[in-house]
């Protein structure tokens, strides 16, 4: 069964099984003692870091270890707003950045600092312009990710970079989806990443820090990488981490070419395969083996089930799935599509034949959902009023945008339909609903506890 989810968490690599076993039995022992077990065990942790330093592109002595991507981000965050609190408690971040991001800034915000958010376009890509406007005298921290982790957007973290050392403020880039492709361009300060997106094992994960950064660790420190991870750190997944970067860099290059032909495979032939459809994030400047699409008229959760029967494993940023109540952060700042949505996320070794195979499934298991959920027929009729109010409340996604489509054949040309809803998605895909079809949102309006939208039939 093709598992096409590596955007989560990417099958374990070859090399990283190998370490995972050598370290286990020969890195077991505190790497801080001076008997013979841990000096053995403080070698392979030296060589870890060595090699981790080398793929970053940092100094060994400016990376540590930490117990997740998700502990590097939040404790880089924490330590650079505490190093550089005599600045200011303001922090810059980007719209679409990973909510492990997003969660670090609601909690300074609750903490009485301030966040500005700084928005992205279509594509998904934040702008050093937006940057530079967002940066102030009091700015202490600023966050962008190397690449998106919904649509692949690479982001200009270079750019980026540069509008922030001009300033003298330390940008943080997360680079948990890019650093197993290449290191991280540009002046960054901090960054930090994970080792389960590279096919390193799970528990590991990776901050540097630049030397010259204000940092203070917050909470009980002891002696242990440098202060800023406490604790005795798990040193065979740490050797198989450092491991596994090494190896899918060297094979980044050529498997980048070979997906990136696969994947563009994809974003060509699902639009023309599956009707309504958007192919979402840049179509150039994107990670090599990552492709969203979102699909009118279907419920997210149970299009990734009937995925799954058929035997793939994709993921979604829908609203309609069970693991989130509203849509997802990205596709809203996006502006794009976010029912029925589905990441492909191809893990190295994939084949034609398995991209292959899944395009021929999807286009039925599309229809087959879209049939269950009642869509109406694509023919003409004849209008019965000017104007049409649908009562959509307590529906969620997608069927609010169903009953849109089936109004809007009701009215003339030139005639309104007006949608009331109290689904939160809405807001999002009935605009997104108008771009597709060609017709013209004209806004919306208070209806307590509900939003009436209202869309002007054009075709």
């Amino acid at each position: 069964m093709p598992y096409f989810d590596t955007a989560s968490a990417a099958p374990l690599h070859p090399v990283a099984r190998q370490a995972l076993q050598a370290s286990l039995d020969e890195g077991w022992a505190d790497p801080a003692r001076l008997y013979r077990e841990g000096r053995r065990a403080r070698l392979l942790l030296d060589a870890a870091r060595e090699a981790a330093a080398e793929a970053v592109g940092c100094r060994p002595d400016e990376l540590v270890f930490t117990p997740s991507g998700t502990h590097a981000v939040h404790s880089g965050i924490a330590g650079v707003l505490a190093g550089r609190r005599r600045v200011g408690g303001h922090m810059v971040v980007s719209a679409v950045e990973h909510s492990s991001v997003l969660h670090a800034a609601e909690v300074h915000e609750a903490g009485g600092g301030t966040v500005a958010r700084v928005p992205v376009d279509r594509m998904g890509a934040a702008s050093a312009a937006g940057y530079a406007s967002a940066l102030t005298a009091s700015t202490a921290l600023a966050c962008l990710q190397s690449a998106n982790h919904e649509v692949g957007t690479v982001q200009p973290v270079a750019e980026v970079a540069e509008v922030c050392a001009a300033a003298g403020v330390p940008l943080l880039v997360d680079a948990a989806q890019s650093l197993g492709w290449g290191p991280v361009e540009g002046r960054w300060s901090v960054l930090a990443a994970s080792a389960h997106k590279w096919g390193g094992p799970p528990g590991v994960g990776l901050l540097a820090v630049r030397k010259g950064v204000r940092f203070a660790p917050q909470g009980p420190a002891d002696e242990r990488e440098s202060g800023r991870s406490p604790g005795f750190g798990n040193l065979p997944a740490v050797v198989a981490a450092a491991a596994s970067l090494r190896a899918v860099r060297a094979e980044a290059d050529a498997e980048a070419a070979r997906l990136r032909v696969l994947v563009d495979r994809i974003r060509r032939r699902v639009a023309r395969l599956v009707p309504d459809v958007e192919v979402v994030g840049d179509p150039v400047r994107r990670l090599p083996h990552l492709v969203t699409f979102s699909c009118l008229y279907v419920d997210g959760e149970t299009l990734l089930h009937e995925l799954d029967r058929a035997g793939y494993s994709v993921s979604s940023g829908s609203s309609c799935t069970s693991s989130t109540l509203t849509a997802s952060h990205v596709l809203k700042a996006m502006g794009v599509l976010s029912e029925g949505n589905v990441r492909v996320s191809l893990p190295a070794g994939t084949t034609a034949a398995e991209v292959n195979g899944f395009l021929e499934v999807l286009p039925g298991v599309v229809a087959g959902v879209r049939a269950t959920l009642g869509v109406p027929e694509e023919e003409p009729q004849a209008p019965v009023a000017e104007s049409l109010e649908v009562d959509a409340v307590g529906l969620r996604c997608p069927q609010p945008v169903i009953e849109l489509a089936r109004a809007i054949r009701t009215v003339p040309v030139g005639g309104t339909v007006t949608v009331v809803s109290d689904d939160e998605v809405a807001r999002l895909d009935i605009p997104a609903w108008c771009a597709m079809r060609g017709h013209t949102y004209l806004g919306e309006s208070p209806r307590p506890p509900a939003t009436a939208y209202t869309i002007r039939r054009n075709l």
